[in-house]
C-alpha cells in the first residue's frame, strides 16, 4: 500500500497561483498511490489569496477516477451570496473503504494568538497489508497550547478506536445505524503537524499508550534511526519558518511500522508551500 500526504495550500504554488491541475501532475508524476491525503482543501473560498468559488474537491476528484472522496470541512461559514465556505481535509483513498469519521478537535479560547477549527478525517481501509485506519489532520500553527490540547485529542480518539476494535456485533440487526463495521486498532496518522521534529508535540504524540492500545510510530525514523529529519517546508523560502524544517509526517503504529518499506520527500516542488510525503508498506 503506498500512501501520500501533502498540505496543497489550496493548490497555490510558491508563484503565488492556484493551479490545481499542477497539484495532480505532481501527486501522478510522484508515483501511483493507493491513498492520498491532503490538508487546506477548499469548496467555494474566494477569500483565500489567489483562489476563487471552485469545488476544489470535486475538481480533485475528476483528476483522480476510481477513487473514493473523503472531505471533512474544519471551518463552515457563510460566504457573502447565501452560500457556505469549506476548508478542511481530505482523503482519496481506491481501495474499498470502511465506515468514516469526520472529528473536530477541540479549539480552546485563546485571546492572546490566532486559531482556528481544526478537525481529524479518519476511514478505515481495506488493505493488502490488512484492515487499518487511515487519519489526516493540520495542527494549529501559532499556538503551541492548542496543538497539545488537539493532540491529547486525536490520542484520545485512538485509545477508543482500539478499545472499539474488540466490539462484536450484538444483534442480528443488518443495515440499521446500530450495525457493527470495523474500526481495527492499527492505523496510519499523517498531516501538516505544524512543529519541528525536535519539538515536544512530536514525543507527546509517540508516547507509549497506558492501556493496550498500539503505540505511534514516526515513519522516518523508523527508517533512519538517528539522523535528523529532512525538511518539509522551508526548502523554497517561504515566511513561516526561519530555516527548513520537517513539519510534515507520517506516524504509523507498531503493526504497520513492521511493514514499513519506503519514506519519501518530494523536496523539488513548488506546487505549495508544503512537500508532499508518502510511505509504501509491504
Amino acid at each position: 500500500m503506498k500512501l501520500l500526504s501533502w498540505n496543497i495550500q489550496w493548490g497555490r504554488g510558491m508563484d503565488g497561483r492556484v493551479d490545481l491541475s499542477r497539484i495532480l501532475r505532481t501527486i501522478h508524476q510522484i508515483g501511483d498511490f493507493d491513498v492520498i491525503c491532503l490538508q487546506e482543501v477548499a469548496i467555494n473560498f474566494p477569500g483565500l489569496p489567489g483562489n476563487n468559488k471552485e469545488n476544489q474537491v470535486a475538481i480533485l476528484s475528476s483528476g483522480l477516477p476510481g477513487y473514493t472522496a473523503i472531505y471533512g470541512a474544519a471551518t463552515d461559514v457563510p460566504d457573502d451570496q447565501g452560500g457556505r465556505s469549506l476548508f478542511g481535509n481530505a482523503i482519496f483513498c481506491r481501495l474499498p473503504v470502511g465506515q468514516v469519521w469526520r472529528h473536530l478537535l477541540p479549539w480552546r479560547a485563546e485571546l492572546t494568538a490566532p486559531s482556528m477549527q481544526r478537525n481529524l478525517v479518519e476511514a478505515v481501509v481495506v488493505a493488502d497489508v490488512g484492515l487499518l485506519r487511515v487519519m489526516t489532520t493540520h495542527l494549529e500553527y501559532y499556538s503551541k497550547r492548542q496543538r497539545e490540547i488537539q493532540i491529547d485529542a486525536i490520542r484520545g480518539l485512538h485509545r477508543e478506536a482500539s478499545a472499539m476494535s474488540k466490539r462484536q456485533l450484538l444483534t442480528e440487526e443488518r443495515g440499521g445505524t446500530f450495525e457493527v463495521f470495523s474500526r481495527p486498532a492499527e492505523a496510519i496518522l499523517c498531516g501538516d503537524l505544524n512543529f519541528p521534529a525536535t519539538a515536544t508535540e512530536r514525543r507527546q504524540i509517540l508516547a507509549p499508550f497506558d492501556n493496550d492500545a498500539p503505540n505511534f510510530n514516526d515513519a522516518w525514523s523508523v527508517l533512519n534511526p538517528g539522523i535528523v529529519h529532512a525538511p518539509t517546508v522551508g526548502i523554497h523560502p517561504v515566511d513561516f519558518v526561519d530555516q527548513p524544517e520537517c513539519f510534515d509526517f507520517v506516524m504509523l503504529t507498531d503493526g504497520l511500522s513492521a511493514r514499513l518499506k519506503t519514506h519519501g520527500i518530494d523536496s523539488e516542488t513548488e506546487a505549495s508551500d508544503h512537500q508532499p510525503v508518502w510511505v509504501e508498506l509491504i
